[in-house]
């Protein structure tokens, strides 16, 4: 191994305990925040719990269902407590299920990883496809009239969407369910999809033309550069050049913000579910601050908080791997050079490297 190999993959393991170490300290604080914000809110958290039964408690009994509940000690004791049972998975009791809110969040969360996933990999499919359109045609027609209505659809808020979609297609025609994740009675996979057509649609569309628009840009960047000019000169067709050049140098600007996104995508997925009354975490979020669920809110804010900070550290990594010009550390750096990395290229050396590749592929065919 030679030593330039052994300091790299030196590096990358410092990079990746200093991240996690952050990751821990961030999520420390986040915890920490979360349980005191919740302790402290304007609410009886016994009223959560029982309901109208604290109304008939005498003092014995309310004294009685607080230390039942934990919360006659000073905060910071309950936090300590709660965090020496988090760490063992016991997140505390869901005041509005009386179940484990881990157990109960286990139970929805595949629902949101359905209707998030499938939405985030359409929207990034769609806004590919969409941006490689527009940049080819550029400023004709077809691309004015895609940019106008992309930008109006993109400024409409998601929960807007949601109700014109439900007013149209469920309400009038009376074509897909309004509502939740299955029919009553089930109906299996079939059932499913009828139910996520709305849901996915209200998605892709508010976050389609945001990333579209980006993409777009970077292509149009692409086809601007002179190795386009060279194989074009070649006679090499546009529908190649676009997707085996351009599309391939744009890869690792859309590997980051795939990677940025994933904020945006709970955000919205969280918005939707709630709109839709769709059985998944931003419904368990909502009706959790509803009725001052303390437990519940308090583990989803922890689990959407590690989700948004594993998706930054991810995406500033992603970067920094891409492209090491983004790298702060100036002797890392100038360890990965030029001619070992590949990935720092002046137009001469990429449009000679096209060319090349162009040559190979046709001496092959």
């Amino acid at each position: 191994m030679s030593p330039m190999t052994a300091q790299t993959i030196s590096r990358i393991f410092r990079t990746i305990l200093g991240k996690a170490a952050l990751l821990i300290v961030f999520m420390l604080a986040l915890s920490l925040i979360v349980f005191v914000l919740a302790r402290l809110a304007p609410h009886d958290p016994l009223t959560a719990y029982y309901g109208d039964a604290v109304e008939r408690m005498n003092e014995t009994q309310r004294i009685a269902a607080m230390n039942r509940l934990g919360l006659d000690k000073p905060i910071l004791v309950q936090y300590v407590k709660w965090f020496e049972n988090a760490l063992q998975g016991d997140f505390g009791i869901s005041y509005q299920y009386k179940q484990n809110a881990l157990a109960v969040v286990g139970k929805l969360w595949g629902n949101t990883l359905l209707l998030g996933g499938l939405s985030y990999i359409l929207t990034f499919l769609l806004a590919t496809m969409l941006s490689m359109f527009c940049a080819v045609h550029k400023g004709r027609f077809a691309d004015r009239a895609i940019c106008r209505i992309g930008t109006a659809t993109s400024v409409i808020p998601s929960f807007f969407a949601a109700l014109i979609f439900i007013l149209i297609f469920a309400v009038n025609l009376h074509w897909l369910p309004t509502s939740g994740a299955y029919s009553l009675r089930g109906g299996g996979l079939a059932d499913r999809a009828v139910h996520l057509i709305l849901p996915v649609a209200v998605m892709v569309l508010s976050h389609l033309w945001y990333y579209a628009y980006m993409i777009r840009n970077r292509i149009i960047e692409e086809l601007s550069r002179d190795y386009v000019l060279l194989l074009k000169v070649k006679r090499i067709g546009m529908q190649r050049i676009l997707w085996r050049h351009c599309l391939r140098n744009t890869i690792p600007m859309l590997v980051t913000i795939m990677a940025v996104s994933v904020p945006h995508i709970i955000a919205g997925t969280y918005i939707v579910e709630v709109v839709f009354s769709y059985p998944g975490i931003g419904t368990l979020v909502f009706e959790s601050a509803k009725i001052r669920d303390y437990n519940m809110l308090s583990l989803l804010t922890l689990i959407t908080g590690a989700a948004i900070l594993v998706s930054n550290m991810l995406a500033q990594s992603l970067a920094e791997l891409l492209d090491p010009r983004m790298r702060q550390d100036v002797e890392f750096l100038g360890s990965v050079t030029r001619h070992d990395s590949g990935l720092i290229e002046p137009e001469t050396r990429r449009g000679a490297r096209v060319i090349k590749r162009e040559a190979d592929d046709d001496a092959d065919a």
